[in-house]
């Protein structure tokens, strides 16, 4: 029933939070206080922006709580005296202490957007991608203070599109957590729930990614090529090198294999549909063009105003 949900702290910060934060809103569940990060600098005139959650919470009047460190005495303390049943966590970007973990009486539930054990860690929807993973999906789980070791609540698999990037993936899963979580809280308050130990022999990560690690290597085969280009997307952005300037690649597929002469990343072909470029093994069609300091643009767009032609070389 609705009225037997736990009494629970909310503790998440980005977009992919967001769905999960109304699925308990709409689920009627008492939620005590949102924790979510402090507002940061962003952009060129690094004004302070809240986080996602941040906002959410405020439109729908719920109490918002930022402390620049979850495991400091005072979070700590502040949580502790809302005597929750249950603290949920969906992308909060801090490790919760074993001070915090202690506090429900339910336990802490965390919604991690992959099939643990495999991409444990902060990233886990742009390595699925990137590995060329057929299928991923979101586990719910009971949190300790490892990093997604706890044990497994409830997992559900989504099958991933042949040219899904790690945008219209992100989306997908947030809106399959945010179902999940509330189905766990469900069966938690019914008592049914049997946590499942993670075989930790099988685990894999997923680490943060930087700006730095999107470049293309185009050496690498046609196939690998693509599956970063689509995880990379929107962020950090795969890129490559032309006239010494950083070149975003968007929207990628992998062509047939077959004999050249040119040298991986050499543009061998530009077709009304994108930018063919010869790799290691194979090319690859890349749909869209990012050149920096301008916006994405199809290649058709692009090539209007920049001069790249069949045999320039990319990469250098």
């Amino acid at each position: 029933m609705v009225n037997d949900l736990p009494r629970l702290v909310f503790l998440g910060t980005p977009e992919f939070a967001l769905p999960s934060l109304e699925a308990l809103l709409a689920a009627g569940a008492p939620i005590l206080l949102v924790v979510t990060q402090p507002d940061r600098p962003k952009g060129r005139g690094r004004k302070l922006l809240a986080p996602p959650v941040k906002l959410l919470a405020q439109e729908r009047g719920l109490s918002v709580y930022q402390p620049e460190r979850i495991r400091s005495p005072e979070a700590l303390e502040r949580i502790a005296g809302l005597e929750p049943a249950c603290i949920v966590t969906v992308a909060y970007g801090q490790l919760l202490p074993a001070g915090i973990l202690e506090i429900p009486t339910k336990g802490a539930v965390n919604v991690h957007a992959s099939l643990l054990p495999k991409y444990r860690g902060p990233a886990p929807i742009h390595w699925a991608l990137i590995q060329g993973e057929s299928e991923t999906g979101v586990t719910t789980m009971l949190m300790d203070t490892g990093m997604d070791t706890g044990d497994i609540l409830l997992q559900r698999e989504v099958v991933i599109q042949p040219e899904e990037t790690g945008g219209s993936l992100h989306d997908r899963l947030a809106e399959v957590g945010a179902g999940l979580l509330v189905e766990t809280l469900e069966l938690m308050a019914r008592g049914t729930l049997e946590p499942k130990v993670q075989d930790h022999s099988l685990a894999t990560y997923a680490p943060m990614l930087a700006k730095e690690d999107g470049q293309v290597d185009w050496h690498d085969t046609s196939h690998r090529i693509c599956c970063k280009i689509r995880g990379l997307d929107p962020w950090p952005g795969a890129f490559t090198r032309w006239q010494g300037k950083r070149l975003k690649l968007f929207g990628c597929r992998a062509l047939p294999h077959f004999s050249s002469q040119a040298k991986p990343g050499t543009v061998i072909a530009v077709e009304e549909d994108g930018l063919q470029v010869y790799t290691g093994e194979g090319s690859v069609l890349v749909k869209a063009l990012q050149l920096e300091g301008g916006r994405p643009l199809p290649v058709t767009d692009f090539l209007r105003g920049h001069p790249l032609q069949v045999e320039v070389k990319l990469g250098e």
